[in-house]
């Protein structure tokens, strides 16, 4: 094996590694927030936003944190439809405003709780 190719071995296994940390820690969180079946679908949004990727398949530089900003948008847009038209979804928290009061916790924030409406 000569040193490129051993090079490349490596970038790429570190690659994967920075990858599966990326989209674990996503899930996770996802999971802990909304429910397994939003994990599951953010999945999926995940592995999405990777594919649109525009980055070169050998590259040593790929962004992940951009490809899970970017499957975070889409599990928001996801909700804030959901909620617009006062859609439960299967497997999401009842009140959203158990997302907003964590996440306000984390940034040192204050604001408005999003509540789902009274049935």
């Amino acid at each position: 094996m000569d040193k490129e190719e051993s090079f490349c071995n490596s970038t790429c296994e570190d690659q994967i590694n920075m990858a599966e940390r990326e989209l674990s820690a996503f899930i996770r969180a996802v999971t802990e927030l909304f429910g397994p079946e939003q994990a599951k679908r953010s999945t999926q949004d995940w592995f999405d936003e990777f594919d649109l990727i525009d980055c070169p398949p050998r590259s040593t530089d790929r962004d992940w944190r951009a490809v899970t900003v970017a499957a975070s948008a889409r599990l928001a847009n996801r909700l804030t439809v959901a909620q617009a038209s006062h859609i439960r979804l299967p497997g999401c928290c009842k009140d959203l405003s158990v997302f907003h009061a964590r996440s306000s916790r984390r940034s040192g924030r204050d604001g408005v709780a999003l509540r789902e409406p009274a049935t």
